[in-house]
């Protein structure tokens, strides 16, 4: 099976949002609240924030993950959840990764432990905590950064 990493086309949006759609409930989901979905193009700071990155999607016949990001920030990073297992998160985290020179940040959900474990594995510590939300609802967020040494 074909496997490609490649720039994000507009052709591939219907799909990236499809994705967003399938996962983005999932970061939310050791939250004691409940969270109504709102879509990716409706939710106006994510959807200004992912056009103004580089995003790269990963395909194996049809996109199946895709991550973003602008300057040395990870911007996004979300996989199909009929894909999840399969090492294609740690790809396209190790995409970004190699393309970003020094210091890379990313923001995660407090409570998306699986998340977190993830970032730790490619070398992230979180450095603070704080307040913000989704789609009107507080939740805990950390940043992580993955300094570089030597």
């Amino acid at each position: 099976m074909q496997l490609t990493i490649r720039p994000f086309r507009e052709t591939d949006f219907p799909r990236i949002q499809e994705i967003y759609a399938r996962s983005k409930l999932d970061e939310l989901t050791f939250e004691d609240q409940t969270f109504e979905f709102l879509p990716l193009d409706q939710d106006n700071r994510r959807f200004k924030g992912l056009l103004a990155s580089q995003i790269v999607v990963y395909e194996q016949q049809e996109i199946v993950g895709y991550a973003a990001r602008k300057h040395s920030e990870i911007t996004a990073l979300f996989v199909h959840p009929e894909g999840r297992g399969a090492g294609i998160g740690k790809t396209l985290m190790q995409h970004v990764l190699d393309k970003i020179k020094g210091e890379a940040i990313l923001y995660v959900v407090s409570s998306n432990l699986p998340a977190i474990r993830l970032y730790e594995r490619f070398g992230f510590a979180l450095t603070k905590q704080f307040m913000t939300d989704y789609n009107g609802i507080p939740v805990s967020a950390s940043m992580m950064v993955r300094r570089v040494t030597g």
